[in-house]
């Protein structure tokens, strides 16, 4: 069987690795995009041509036209959790199975949450460019983590295991979700509207679907304390930015930080990372060899399910798959 990897090759280098690239090689013969861009639909239907199996990355896009000019494909096998970009739905009427990668990255994004609260309240990015710029940085009083109040909203994997970590730092810890139930004791499940006046910290983990769309807004920033702190670790959609920016220039909240925004590949804008209260990074949460190794070798352990014809964990459309091979 063949399979197109559609990684690019710097994709390839820091989201798939060698260890799972020579898996997939051992199990099927694998066509690599050698392109420095994300395949679109037109050069995705020409680079899948003979393709069995497509793994795709994160910016690779499983249109719906894609899937009827590809009579051999089999699969689409996605190295990531979120599928939004795969139509689903076109997949299945041409019997196409689609997969998605569990969330191998929950300990590395929680880890980068605690790194931006420690940043935002000690101003270690602020005071390094002042020093590595020449200038004599301001000695400002900070806040410490410990007897301080987190509020994390979205009760997930990442949220749950933040959770743990606030309270081994001694942190107060509010959760905001509806859709999930909370029974441990030293965790306050509160209103959306309570954790934002009550948190020193808001960090957002929420899933980004329609109903979470700009779900931070010019209403939220103005519930939260002046000295707060934002924290986005989940997607740009759920935040609208140009509120941001004006709760951030208008010091009605003392900072934020952002690993995803509204720009291409879910990274950080760029108008609001420049601010002088951002600190943000390139939507690298997730970015260490545990988290990748872990949904890269999933792939390869996917792939050789569908080579033997079954339906592996992670298939979203099992009963709808009729190009088994």
């Amino acid at each position: 069987m063949k399979v197109l990897l559609a990684h690019t090759p710097e994709m390839r280098r820091n989201y798939y690795g060698d260890r799972s690239l020579n898996g997939l090689r051992a199990i099927a013969d694998v066509i690599l995009h050698e392109g420095d861009q994300a395949l679109d639909a037109v050069n995705l239907v020409n680079a899948a041509k003979d393709a069995d199996i497509i793994v795709a990355d994160r910016m690779t896009e499983g249109r719906g036209e894609i899937f009827a000019q590809l009579p051999r494909l089999r699969a689409f096998v996605r190295c990531a959790v979120d599928i939004r970009n795969v139509d689903v739905e076109a997949a299945s009427q041409a019997g196409v199975l689609v997969t998605r990668a569990g969330p191998g990255f929950v300990q590395a994004v929680a880890e980068l949450a605690v790194g931006f609260m420690v940043d935002l309240s000690r101003g270690v990015s602020r005071t390094t460019a002042d020093y590595q710029a020449g200038r004599k940085p301001e000695a400002r009083m900070g806040r410490q983590l410990a007897g301080s109040t987190i509020g994390i909203i979205g009760y997930g994997s990442i949220g749950r295991y933040l959770a743990e970590i606030a309270k081994v730092l001694r942190m107060k810890v509010l959760v905001a979700d509806p859709f999930a139930t909370v029974s441990d004791s030293a965790i306050r499940q509160v209103g959306l509207d309570e954790l934002l006046a009550s948190s020193d910290y808001v960090v957002c983990l929420a899933i980004a679907n329609e109903q979470t769309e700009k779900l931070i807004g010019e209403a939220a920033l103005a519930r939260m304390q002046t000295h707060a702190v934002f924290v986005n670790l989940s997607r740009g959609n759920l935040v609208d930015e140009a509120a941001l920016a004006r709760a951030l220039l208008e010091n009605r909240i003392a900072g934020a930080a952002m690993d995803v925004g509204r720009a291409p590949d879910q990274m950080p804008t760029p108008e609001l990372a420049r601010l002088p209260n951002v600190v943000a990074t390139p939507h690298v949460g997730g970015l260490t060899p545990q988290a990748i190794e872990y949904q890269s070798l999933e792939t390869v352990r996917q792939v050789e399910a569908i080579i033997k014809g079954e339906a592996p964990v992670g298939a979203v459309n099992a009963e709808r798959w009729t190009r088994r091979p």
